[in-house]
């Protein structure tokens, strides 16, 4: 007995050693297990989608403005990460460069062409009539043609958050705004600021200058020290790369000893500029709604023919998160307030 044991002991540690190896998940064709991989936020079809290629076109700023052109193309590199698209930007310098850049990429057969700014509509318009089977996307526009998908924002909406702050923060009463161009989209920027101020703070004076480029990092500088001058403590701009100036300009304020602050727009400004100027910043999500709705033509529902708004409800704009570096708590509860009665309906902001 003890000696057919001994024989049938391996014979069964080596049957469970198969049926255990056999149990195990095999690994998938790139030789990882499961669970691993590059996926974003564990999603499984990271490896279906179709690797696109596309190209961005922006404004007349550049694409390293440290706002809306950056923040675009940061999502167009996202995705160029997280599944192999080919991407690609080209910055005109001038006017006459707009539809000839958007052209090279349609004559490149690009799956997707992005223009980032409401001023190059009528370029894409063109262009899309033109090359009915070419998709266009445009940011800050509200243009319906089959093959566009356009993405507006409730601008209106985070800045008079950025308001509530401006109006319970100013020491002196005073409060600027720079805005880039005199367009429908930087004057919804000024309307919710004006209205967020006044909903806390009837007493304070808003003072309003255009530069009329949003290019123009001298004409930022220029149009602050004059703000700032006139006794302003706070400026919010939505200004592009011009807004870098107000920045610089709160600097060398602040390096002597004068205490102003800047609201930054579109990106968190603060993680540029730094916490000892930036108050707080209206995030305008652009990187994702860009990342979104190219990815969407991957996955075949590209939202092409109608205009996609994102407000605070969608999640598409906000203060950023850092705000409470500089911000009071108390006045953040107030924000909190605010926002909860903007997403309700209880309070509708005027986009003029």
């Amino acid at each position: 007995m003890k000696k057919s044991m001994k024989t049938v002991l391996p014979l069964l540690l080596a049957l469970m050693l198969v049926l255990t190896a056999c149990g195990q998940k095999a690994p998938n064709q790139n030789g990882a297990g499961a669970g691993t991989g590059n996926t974003p936020a564990g999603n499984g079809n990271q490896q279906e989608l179709k690797k696109l290629k596309v190209g961005m076109v922006t404004d007349l700023g550049s694409v390293n403005d440290k706002s809306f052109n950056q923040s675009a193309w940061e999502a167009l590199q996202q995705l160029e990460q997280d599944y192999g698209f080919e991407v690609k930007y080209l910055e005109p310098k001038s006017d006459a460069d707009v539809v000839p850049n958007l052209n090279q990429f349609v004559k490149a057969n690009y799956d997707l062409t992005w223009a980032t700014a409401y001023t190059l509509a009528d370029a894409v318009a063109q262009l899309a009539n033109e090359n009915p089977d070419s998709m266009f996307g445009i940011v800050d526009s509200d243009l319906t043609l089959p093959n566009v998908a356009a993405v507006s924002f409730k601008e209106q909406e985070g800045s008079f958050l950025v308001g509530v702050i401006a109006g319970l923060t100013t020491k002196t009463n005073k409060i600027g705004f720079v805005g880039g161009m005199d367009i429908p989209v930087i004057k919804r920027f000024e309307a919710g600021f004006r209205e967020g101020i006044k909903a806390v703070n009837p007493d304070a004076k808003l003072i309003v200058n255009y530069t009329g480029l949003f290019n123009r990092v001298d004409m930022g500088k220029s149009a602050a020290s004059t703000i700032y001058n006139d006794g302003a403590d706070i400026i919010f701009h939505a200004a592009g790369l011009t807004g870098n100036g107000v920045f610089n300009e709160a600097k060398e304020r602040s390096s002597k000893g004068d205490k102003v602050w800047v609201i930054g727009v579109d990106k968190d400004q603060s993680l540029i500029f730094g916490d000892d100027v930036t108050l707080t910043s209206m995030v305008k999500k652009v990187d994702e709604a860009v990342y979104q709705i190219s990815k969407s033509l991957a996955e075949g529902n590209f939202p092409a023919g109608k205009v996609t708004l994102m407000g605070l409800k969608e999640n598409g704009v906000d203060i950023a998160p850092t705000s409470d570096k500089n911000v009071a708590p108390e006045v953040l509860a107030k924000v909190d307030e605010y926002r909860q009665k903007i997403i309700n309906g209880e309070i509708t902001v005027p986009e003029e």
